[in-house]
């Protein structure tokens, strides 16, 4: 199954290091492999979606809406 990536959103979010980041949020997409007749390629949403910083760290998020680094356990505000 072919897959993408959509950029939903960009924000910057304080650290709890003191630092400014970016994060990015992306939609996960993969083809729609139905037949048309346009000639052009098909996207539907997988129902998935994540967060990275823009250096490509994954950063998930909590259900109360904070944020955190995967990999290093920084966490992370909206600003």
């Amino acid at each position: 199954m072919d897959r993408k990536f959509h950029l939903l959103e960009s924000f910057h979010a304080q650290g709890s290091d003191g630092q400014t980041y970016k994060v990015l949020g992306f939609e996960h997409l993969r083809r729609e492999e139905v037949l048309n007749s346009d000639g052009q390629e098909h996207w539907a949403s997988t129902g998935v979606a994540e967060y990275r910083l823009d250096s490509g760290e994954l950063v998930e998020a909590e259900a109360d809406g904070t944020l955190h680094v995967a990999t290093t356990g920084l966490r992370l505000s909206r600003v």
